[in-house]
């Protein structure tokens, strides 16, 4: 029987991190932002803030990753550093809530976009379904051609969002923008409307983690993954900051907070109609590239948790042509498809931002018991520790607790999935 293939360089990480980070989030979201603080500086103050969170983070996963150079990553670094419970639960999860539910809902906006650009009669859930077969062959045949695909998608959406930035600086008039730093003065509304604009600006900045799942297949991951962390988290910074001021530079403060597609808003302002049709095209494919990020490397998780017998033994059954984790690429198709079809990912999306963010914050934690237990280690040390990873602890549990007080009922439903993984990890090790 075949071990999983070491194939991927430092470009294929970069690509990667890219990929796991870009979906839709950066051409809708800075709409929401708008609509939660109202001038220029806050607005580009919340993505810069977000921008730091993940550069934080970003030191806190390279550390790790030269650490624990393991597939399934995250998975591993809870594993070693707590117990193996504690990454059960996490892979629990990701399967049935943050990346699963993440991936349908993905799908489904593609099938939208899909849609209004070829006008084709056929439904959205089966549109869906069929990227997501597509993806699933292909990633079957072995993690080169996955990665190739997806390296190709992700290079596309860099075109696309270059495409954007361009356009809105160079084509369109800017408008009048206002002269105050702050909509409100100094207090605790102004800091609670700023935690409001942070959600959503985290949630489109997260996603660099699973760049990690995939370590096994690294060349040298504990010199690349570190390296495509940090390339890849500061080049999204950049795109998503420029994005941000093109869009305050063409629909301004008030225009940006009013429009629930900014990015169409601004390349139609710039091209016409077929500026919309070509950032409509661009928004497919930067999801379809999100889609073939996820179906490359969440299944290397559950893998790893088949390996560690804690998950069906099949899930750990290698393709001995391709040496492809078949099955539990499988797994994640066919489950993403069901929810996708089923109409739930909404509803299970809602439950996504508490547990993906305790996940962050227990990584972090991982870090510092890891320093502990073994202080004198070789390879990358995260910057400003232990400044740097407290920073990111409290911010990803800060979002935790607020949307728990936004969103109790969502939120509860969420962790109390997250808790039926405890009894179940038991459970799986009687048999």
């Amino acid at each position: 029987m075949p071990g999983l293939l070491r194939r991927l360089g430092l470009f294929d990480a970069v690509m990667l991190v890219m990929g796991g980070i870009v979906g839709s989030g950066i051409f809708i979201n800075p709409y929401v932002v708008a609509q939660q603080v109202h001038t220029p500086f806050l607005i580009l103050g919340a993505w810069a803030a977000g921008g730091a969170v993940a550069l934080a983070g970003a030191f806190v996963y390279a550390e790790l990753a030269a650490r624990r150079p393991q597939v399934g990553g995250q998975y591993a670094y809870l594993r070693e550093a707590f117990h193996p419970s504690v990454a059960f639960v996490y892979g629990w999860v990701l399967l049935l809530v943050t990346q699963t539910g993440g991936m349908a809902a993905v799908a489904v906006t593609f099938s939208r976009y899909f849609l209004e650009i070829t006008h084709a009669t056929i439904s959205e859930g089966a549109v869906a379904a069929t990227a997501l077969a597509l993806l699933t062959i292909v990633n079957c045949f072995g993690v080169r051609a996955g990665s190739t695909v997806q390296s190709a998608l992700m290079v596309l959406k860099i075109v696309a969002i270059a495409a954007l930035v361009v356009a809105g600086f160079l084509l369109v008039k800017p408008v009048v923008q206002p002269t105050a730093l702050i909509d409100r003065p100094l207090s605790m509304s102004l800091l609670t409307a700023f935690g409001a604009a942070m959600t959503p600006v985290l949630f489109a900045y997260g996603g660099w983690q699973t760049s990690s799942f995939v370590a096994g297949e690294m060349k040298d991951p504990s010199r690349d993954l570190p390296r495509a962390l940090l390339i890849g988290v500061i080049a999204v910074i950049i795109l998503y900051m420029s994005v941000t001021f093109v869009c305050l530079r063409t629909l301004g403060a008030e225009g940006l907070a009013a429009t629930k597609t900014p990015a169409s808003a601004v390349m139609r302002a710039a091209l016409g109609e077929r500026g919309a049709t070509f950032i409509a095209m661009g928004i497919a494919i930067s999801t379809l590239g999100f889609l073939s990020q996820g179906m490359l490397t969440a299944p290397r998780v559950y893998f790893a948790m088949a390996k560690d017998g804690l998950f069906f033994r099949s899930v750990a059954w290698l393709d001995p042509r391709t040496a492809a984790p078949v099955v539990a690429i499988a797994l994640q198709g066919v489950v993403a498809a069901i929810i996708a079809l089923s109409g739930r990912y909404e509803q299970i999306l809602n439950y996504v931002i508490s547990v993906d963010f305790i996940s962050f914050g227990m990584t972090g934690i991982a870090l510092l018991v890891l320093r502990h237990r073994e202080p004198a280690s070789q390879g990358f040390r995260a910057p400003g520790h232990p400044f740097t990873t407290l920073f990111f602890i409290t911010a990803s549990f800060a979002v935790v607790l607020s949307t728990i007080a936004k969103y109790p009922a969502n939120s509860a439903i969420g962790l109390a999935i997250l808790l039926t993984g405890v009894p179940i990890y038991f459970l799986w090790r009687k048999t």
